[in-house]
């Protein structure tokens, strides 16, 4: 029975549940988070549509994107969203393995709460597995450099292999555009690399098929050329990047011209003229043949630049002109008086193209840019939303492979021999803490047993197998959850292999997350009993999505 306390030094209509009923309640509430996403994990897993209140669809099984879009309430379930939000910030993948890892910890911290283990000791005992886990992890994790693009391209086809993005060509395809990008923006600082994926640009259009994605060598800019009598392509473009409006500024101050003839009306519009073209003049003399500009372009400015040959695109956003800068070796000018020929970029050519409909910029062809753009294609925009959403797991996945230069076989295989490493270390270590230790060793379970699952296997039956294979045996780390044969094997053979910075990361957010729900034991919500917007009860009250 919930303990709810109304205590006088509270507001009225404030809430307070104490104790071990506040500890039941959250860790119930992680536990059915983790089971929402937990069908969803491994390339058997299943899909939700998530329809929002407006009516929006998004239909996609990848764990971070659901929790963000499921309108969770309780303060415990948005504990368990930021783990999602965590491991994707961090590492870009395994969301829904380190909320079903964190759901699974609690739900095994609860079980030892009934039978009277006080929650310090089952931190403490998480906290001792939590360490093993690492040094396990470390020992059973291999090297990889940039160079191995047979390996990084089986990282990338696994962390998408759970999306619904088409054929195994499909994914192949996808995989191999991933890797080739993320080598050419990886930068070697201090004999490690470092992987910044913002310099990887995803431009999405509905239309073709998914097959029709590309990797430009060069930006796409979804913009079009400003005038109508300028060319629509430069071949060997000279591309100037500015960041000041080609257009006579307007005083801040209030000013006021008189004017009392036509005379000098007719020369204040001259003046105007020429500054416009004395700013024209300025970009043609630095040599280019292409302006990129973030601000402004005046009418008659656009007028001067298509007489000089010179192709324009204006209001591009400051995130485009960095990426820009980096592909085609162009320094922004903040003036045009600063420009020269030294701040012009190069790129093998520029043209505006069509696209679903609509105008938009290829800049193409960048001599070894450190910016690049991935180009999405695919037959309707839920299709198109869920590649752009395989590419950004696949990117976090490769990326942190490369900056971390390790990974371990996947299939629930780490887990497995993860966990019987914590299992063997919790039997040295005894007393109360041994048991949190082995409730940790059967959380990281969860794992090959969703897997199973999720592919109609048998769970008991799989988990059984697994733990004989692992026991005691050097080969065994290597057998996990065969998800596509429907049994336990050799996972190695077929390519499924994991980042270990996914793994470490999802285990350390789930231990934490764990460790800080079982620290309250006391809930006290001072929310009062308001009526919902939009009038009475039913009317404006409805929940934001979902699952």
């Amino acid at each position: 029975m919930t303990k709810q306390v109304s205590g006088d030094a509270l507001p009225e209509g404030a809430q307070r549940i104490l104790g071990r009923d506040a500890m039941r309640i959250n860790i119930a509430i992680g536990y059915a988070v983790a089971n929402i996403v937990k069908t969803t994990l491994g390339p058997k897993g299943m899909d939700k549509m998530l329809v929002s209140d407006l009516g929006d669809i998004v239909i996609t099984n990848d764990g971070a994107t659901i929790l963000e879009e499921m309108n969770v309430d309780h303060p415990a379930a948005k504990l368990m969203v930021e783990i999602a939000k965590t491991q994707d910030k961090e590492v870009g993948d395994g969301t829904t393995t380190s909320v079903v890892l964190g759901g699974n910890l609690l739900r095994n911290a609860g079980i030892l709460l009934e039978q009277g283990i006080h929650p310090t000791t089952i931190i403490k005992g998480f906290e001792l597995a939590e360490n093993e886990a690492d040094k396990k992890l470390e020992e059973i994790s291999r090297e990889v450099t940039p160079e191995d693009t047979e390996t990084l391209t089986k990282i990338a086809l696994i962390s998408m292999g759970s999306k619904g993005i088409g054929s195994e060509d499909e994914k192949k395809k996808i995989s191999d555009i991933v890797v080739t990008a993320l080598k050419q923006v990886a930068e070697k600082k201090n004999d490690k690399y470092v992987v910044d994926s913002d310099f990887i640009k995803i431009e999405k259009k509905a239309g073709g098929e998914v097959m029709d994605t590309e990797l430009i060598n060069g930006i796409v800019v979804d913009k079009e050329i400003v005038h109508a009598g300028m060319s629509k392509s430069a071949k060997a473009a000279k591309i100037a990047l500015i960041d000041s409006a080609l257009e006579v500024e307007k005083t801040e101050t209030d000013a006021k011209i008189e004017i009392t003839s036509p005379e000098q009306m007719e020369s204040f519009l001259k003046q105007e003229e020429k500054m416009l073209k004395d700013m024209v003049e300025k970009i043609k003399k630095s040599g280019a043949n292409v302006i990129f500009c973030q601000k402004g372009i005046d009418d008659l400015a656009q007028h001067y630049l298509s007489k000089a040959g010179i192709m324009a695109v204006r209001r591009v956003k400051k995130s485009d002109m960095e990426k820009l800068a980096r592909a085609t070796k162009a320094n922004v000018a903040s003036s045009l008086d600063d420009l020269s020929s030294e701040d012009l970029g190069n790129a093998g050519i520029v043209e505006e193209k069509k696209v679903g409909g609509e105008a938009m910029v290829f800049v193409r062809e960048c001599k070894d840019p450190k910016s690049v753009t991935i180009f999405v294609r695919g037959g309707t925009e839920h299709v198109v939303s869920e590649v752009e959403r395989a590419i950004v797991d696949a990117l976090g996945a490769v990326g942190s492979t490369i900056e971390d230069g390790k990974y371990v076989v996947g299939g629930g295989s780490a887990e497995m021999a993860i966990s019987s490493a914590v299992q063997d270390y919790a039997v040295k270590i005894g007393g109360r803490e041994q048991l949190a230790i082995q409730a940790f060793a059967e959380a990281l379970e969860s794992i090959p047993k969703a897997l199973a699952e999720n592919a109609g296997m048998d769970a008991i039956d799989t988990l059984v197998t697994l733990r004989n294979k692992h026991k005691g045996s050097k080969e065994g780390t290597n057998f996990g959850v065969d998800v596509l044969k429907g049994r336990v094997d050799d996972v190695e053979k077929e390519g499924v292999l994991e980042p270990s910075k996914v793994k470490k990361q999802a285990i350390s957010s789930a231990t934490e997350t764990a460790r800080l729900v079982l620290r309250i034991d006391d809930i006290i919500s001072s929310r009062g009993k308001t009526p919902p917007p939009g009038g009475p009860e039913g009317m404006g009250g409805m929940p934001g999505m979902m699952g």
